[in-house]
């Protein structure tokens, strides 16, 4: 690994953890005049808080791999999908069955292959007693995502 990936995975550490300890730091200054963005939460997931806050240069989020981005994309682009997640978030960690239901989805296979998008992105996890949860650093940019996709569709304008 080189002494930049280094560097800026130090500084990724590090803005990670004064998100996580409430003592984030703002939007980081930019310097060449590409921008720079972020998004920050908090929601309730499975009985806990979960904070996120996340500040890069506009630079480096064009400059990250594509494929893995693309990965949690393609997971989040099929309504059943997102019905999953929807349940997840709304209930925590639930076995096969309910998520099956909530996606309203008639073979266990049909599930399968979309737990299977969400899982290989690293969206959803699956628990030691089998059930599936969402993954806890995923709640709020998965969120976010949504959230930015409802703002594109124009579904947030007023």
């Amino acid at each position: 690994m080189a002494a930049v990936d280094l560097v800026q995975r130090l500084v990724e550490l590090e803005q990670r953890v004064a998100a996580l300890e409430g003592g984030a730091e703002a939007t980081p200054e930019v310097e060449d005049g590409g921008g720079a963005l972020g998004y920050d939460g908090q929601v309730l997931l499975g009985g806990g808080e979960v904070r996120r806050r996340i500040d890069v240069t506009a630079e480096r989020a064009l400059g990250l791999a594509d494929r893995p981005r693309i990965e949690v994309l393609a997971a989040l682009a099929h309504p059943a999908r997102v019905d999953i997640v929807r349940c997840l978030l709304a209930g925590g960690a639930q076995p096969a069955a309910t998520l099956q239901e909530a996606a309203g989805l008639g073979s266990t296979g049909r599930l399968y292959h979309h737990l299977k998008a969400l899982t290989g992105s690293g969206v959803v996890e699956q628990d030691k007693r089998g059930s599936y949860r969402l993954r806890v650093d995923a709640a709020i940019p998965v969120l976010v995502l949504l959230t930015a996709a409802s703002d594109v569709a124009g579904q947030l304008r007023s």
